[in-house]
């Protein structure tokens, strides 16, 4: 089983301070051990040794923990056939003990285009939906957060959360194996949501942005990226099959349309600070994910379209507050 202790006692001089028997009974319910892998992917998190870390750096775009004087050669080969064996590592990049873990994603790249245009996370409660591995959650820390909590309902990513937090110690940051359905209703106590890569997977996007909307205080700032296309106010792309080879794309809004959305649902000073194409040097398989990637998704003739013949993935950052 998985430990949610600290994590519910964490709640306790926070605005989550409410939920914490709601979040409990949830965290009950989680049942790892239904999963084939699980066991082998705890047994490597098992295998990770204990070495006293030197640097814990997570505002930089490797987020590095240790470095490759904190333990000999054996002791950092251990670490890495650990490391390898939560194959595919898909967020990152982040660097253990003097080993770099280059991810499908450089969700570096992201956070880049994200931090400039959101209010500060000092001091804040932050919640980051369809979190991965938690790549962002480190890097909310670094940004000052109190507390940051990620969902989702992957155990493979939560192990390789629990490899990260190894070396990183007892840190306010949080991972839970849930989706947003299993979220207490109606929060409305977080400071932050960020909602990346979500939303276009969500069979009704509406009831999504009305979950996130739930989940903020008044005033709160919600933090949306997904995939956007072209188009006037009233247009979306509904996939007919699969898009760029994944069969849970439903919705694709134009830039208007999904700011129109957020206004109806009475979100204020509504706007979208970033588009952005997705790009093969963004999203590519790599040593640690050696799966397919973006570029077995796209036309190998004609790249600005997906193998299935729609637009090539192109992303909007939008950013608004909670009524």
């Amino acid at each position: 089983m998985i430990d949610f202790s600290r994590f519910l006692k964490a709640l306790d001089f926070t605005p989550l301070a409410p939920w914490r028997d709601g979040f409990a009974t949830v965290l009950q319910q989680v049942q790892p051990d239904a999963h084939g892998d699980y066991e082998r992917w705890l047994n490597c998190v098992k295998a990770l040794p204990p070495v006293p870390v030197t640097q814990k750096i997570f505002n930089a775009d490797f987020v590095a923990l240790g470095s490759k004087d904190d333990c000999d050669d054996a002791t950092r080969a251990q670490i890495e056939t650990a490391l390898r064996g939560l194959h595919p590592w898909r967020k990152g990049p982040f660097n253990l003990c003097g080993i770099p873990i280059d991810t499908e994603w450089r969700s570096d790249w992201k956070w880049q285009r994200v931090a400039p245009h959101i209010a500060s996370l000092q001091g804040r409660t932050v919640l980051d939906i369809g979190c991965g591995s938690g790549y962002h959650l480190w890097r909310m820390l670094g940004s000052g957060a109190k507390l940051t909590v990620g969902i989702d309902p992957s155990l493979l990513f939560t192990l390789q959360f629990l490899a990260v937090e190894h070396f990183a110690g007892p840190q306010p940051v949080f991972h839970l194996p849930i989706g947003i359905e299993d979220l207490p209703r109606e929060m409305r106590a977080f400071d932050t949501v960020f909602s990346m890569g979500v939303l276009y997977h969500r069979r009704s996007p509406l009831d999504h942005l009305l979950e996130l909307r739930d989940l903020l205080r008044p005033g709160g700032e919600l933090v949306l990226e997904t995939l956007i296309v072209e188009g006037p106010e009233g247009f979306s792309l509904v996939p007919e099959g699969r898009y760029g080879r994944m069969g849970n794309v439903w919705f694709l809004p134009s830039v208007p349309t999904l700011l129109a959305w957020m206004k109806k649902l009475r979100f204020r000073n509504v706007r979208c600070v970033d588009v952005t194409p997705t790009t093969v040097q963004e999203q590519r398989p790599t040593d640690w994910m050696r799966f397919q990637s973006l570029p077995d998704f796209l036309d190998p003739h004609d790249p600005g379209k997906t193998i299935e013949g729609y637009p090539a993935p192109v992303r909007a950052i939008v950013v608004a507050e909670s009524p």
